[in-house]
Formats: structure tokens, C-alpha cells, sequence
């Protein structure tokens, strides 16, 4: 953070002094009456006030962003053992069930099998309808 207020610092001394040689920066001209330089210093200060407020809430958004991933795998580290303790403890409880249900289901499919077979039957017995 105190890098990039440094540099915007920085770049606010280069627009303002100028450059001598042929540099990317270009110079800019100075007003000479008082009032207008009053004014250009104001403004000037305005926008690097109001740019430092911007780059403050930038870092500050990022290092909350920062904050809750952190946050977020601190608290999958802690439950993961947990849930591991969970699945161990409840993979008997749901092979049993599995195992008592599946005669069950067995059963039923070869009950509702012979159904439909005498579902069918029935259909084929029923005579045609003459139109």
C-alpha cells in the first residue's frame, strides 16, 4: 500500500516538474497567474486524494478477499476429519440397510413382474372391439 501511494506520489512530482528530454511524460504548461495555480494545486490534490481513497479500497477489498479464502480453508481443514470420522461411522449402518432392503426390492420387482405379466394376459383375453 505504502509502495503505490509512493509511486502515484511519484508520478504526481514528474507530471508537475516536467521532463527535459524527449521522455514518454509530456510537459505539461504551468499557469502563471496565482489564482489559476491556486486552483490547479487543488484540483491536483483532489484527484490524488480521491485516487489514494480508490487504491486504499482496492487493497483493503483484496486483502478481505484474501481473509475469507483463508477463512474458508481454514474451515475445510477442520471439518474434513470430521467428515471422514462421519462416513466411517455410518458406512456399516448403511450397508446393513442396504442389506436388508435388497430381498425387499427383489421381492417386489418379481411381484410387480408377474403383475404386468397378468396385466397382459388379461389385455390379450379381452376381445377385439369391432368398429
Amino acid at each position: 500500500m505504502k509502495f503505490s501511494i509512493v509511486a502515484v506520489l511519484a508520478f504526481a512530482m514528474v507530471v508537475l516538474h516536467g521532463s527535459e528530454t524527449d521522455a514518454a511524460v509530456v510537459k505539461r504548461e504551468v499557469p502563471t497567474d496565482l489564482e489559476s495555480l491556486s486552483k490547479y494545486f487543488k484540483e491536483l490534490s483532489a484527484l490524488l486524494t480521491s485516487t489514494t481513497q480508490d487504491l486504499v479500497q482496492k487493497l483493503q477489498a483484496q486483502e478481505l478477499n484474501a481473509k475469507a479464502q483463508a477463512y474458508l480453508e481454514d474451515g475445510r481443514a477442520q471439518l474434513k476429519p470430521l467428515a471422514d470420522s462421519v462416513q466411517a461411522q455410518l458406512q456399516p449402518l448403511t450397508d446393513s440397510v442396504q442389506a436388508q432392503l435388497k430381498p425387499l426390492a427383489d421381492s417386489m420387482q418379481v411381484q410387480l413382474l408377474e403383475l404386468w405379466n397378468k396385466v397382459l394376459d388379461s389385455a390379450k383375453a379381452l376381445p377385439a372391439s369391432s368398429k
